[in-house]
């Protein structure tokens, strides 16, 4: 039985009303009308020579593809614990969120014209304190990287760009 507004419709007019989202298989994040806040947790291994933990990605964008860990910010979480639990979601590791490496903008057009996503971005370097490592959240990999195997995961120049500036800061 529907329940809320829609009760007291004609059965016919029940039957003909469907919620804006079930009509379409669209993220909710596609075609915004602002952009979203996300953050990445660079994570970078200080006890092996220069590797950063990379996740591919199980949900749009960047589907398939290689990237940092991260995602979008919730309603009342700062930015330091949103990249803290995405970490925690996506590897299963336990991370401290340390300096702010870059701030960006990912603007994706859609195939018509019209901007399918936008974000803007914090990347945080991040240091391991407990966990195990495991794909999860939407990650369907999560894998170590050494510096000089980046290549074979194919990684955006934006990704590339703040994992050398890891690299670079790494001190502890």
């Amino acid at each position: 039985m529907i329940r809320g507004r829609f009760s007291r419709c004609s059965p016919k007019a029940r039957n003909l009303w469907v919620p804006k989202r079930m009509d379409t298989k669209r993220s909710p994040r596609e075609y915004p009308e602002r952009p979203v806040v996300g953050v990445g947790a660079v994570i970078v291994d200080p006890t092996e020579e220069a590797r950063v933990l990379l996740v591919r990605r199980g949900a749009p964008p960047l589907q398939g593809e290689w990237s940092i860990p991260g995602g979008a910010v919730e309603l009342g979480e700062t930015l330091r614990a949103a990249a803290e639990r995405e970490a925690l979601e996506e590897t299963g590791l336990v991370v401290e969120a340390g300096e702010v490496l870059e701030v960006l903008d990912r603007v994706l057009p859609g195939g018509d014209g019209r901007i399918q996503y936008h974000y803007v971005l914090i990347d945080y370097l991040c240091r391991v304190v407990g966990g195990e490592l495991r794909a999860g959240g939407d990650a369907l990999e999560a894998v170590w990287a050494g510096e000089r195997e980046l290549a074979k995961y194919r990684l955006e120049k934006p990704a590339m760009d703040v994992i050398r500036k890891a690299f670079e800061r790494s001190f502890f």
